[in-house]
C-alpha cells in the first residue's frame, strides 16, 4: 500500500466516524422524546469555545417535601432526579438513581427549578444574540431526552405572552 492509499484509508475512517455521530443524533431525534423547555440564558460569548448561548433549562419539579427547609422559606434547595416529558412539559422527578441535579432559583417573585448543568447552543458568528429578548418574550429551547446524558438542544424559539413557541431562524446571513 502506497502513501496515497494510506492517506485515503485514514480520511475514509475519519469521515465514517463523523458520519456515525451525526447518524446517532438523527436517530435520537427520531426515537426519543422531544419537548420545548423554557430557558434562563446567560454568558452568550466565550472566546475559547466560540460563539454560543449558554442556557439553563427550567423544568417543573416533582419531589418529596424536604424536612430541612420549609417549602416557603425561599432557601435554595437541590435534588437529584430523572427527566421525563409529561404532556408538553419537561419534568424533573426526584430519584436517587437519577442523573441530573436540579436546583431552585428565583424567577421574579416565585421559585422555579432548573437543571444544574447549563446547555451550550452554538450560533453563527454574524447572527444577533438570541438570548437578548424584548420585554414580553422568553427564550425557549427544543431538546431531545436521550436515555443517558444531558438533554440535547435542537433549536431555539421565542414565546410571546400567552402564545405558542415560534422557532428562531439563526442561519448565517
Amino acid at each position: 500500500m502506497n502513501v496515497l492509499m494510506k492517506g485515503l484509508v485514514v480520511a475514509a475512517v475519519q469521515v465514517l466516524l463523523v458520519a456515525s455521530v451525526g447518524a446517532k443524533y438523527l436517530y435520537d431525534r427520531a426515537n426519543y422524546p422531544r419537548v420545548w423547555a423554557e430557558t434562563a440564558p446567560y454568558d452568550p460569548d466565550l472566546p475559547i469555545r466560540g460563539r454560543y448561548v449558554s442556557i439553563a433549562v427550567l423544568v417543573d419539579a416533582e419531589r418529596l417535601p424536604s424536612p430541612e427547609a420549609p417549602a416557603d422559606s425561599g432557601a435554595p434547595t437541590m435534588f437529584i432526579g430523572r427527566l421525563e416529558v409529561r404532556g408538553e412539559r419537561l419534568v424533573a422527578v426526584e430519584d436517587t438513581g437519577g442523573k441530573h441535579w436540579v436546583t431552585s432559583r428565583r424567577c421574579g417573585e416565585a421559585q422555579c427549578w432548573q437543571l444544574g448543568e447549563p446547555l451550550a447552543y452554538f450560533i453563527p458568528e454574524h447572527v444577533a444574540d438570541p438570548s437578548r429578548r424584548p420585554a414580553g418574550e422568553t427564550l425557549w429551547v427544543e431538546v431531545t431526552l436521550p436515555p443517558k446524558g444531558a438533554p440535547r438542544p435542537i433549536r431555539l424559539g421565542v414565546k410571546k405572552a400567552d402564545g405558542a413557541v415560534s422557532p428562531l431562524d439563526l442561519r448565517d446571513e
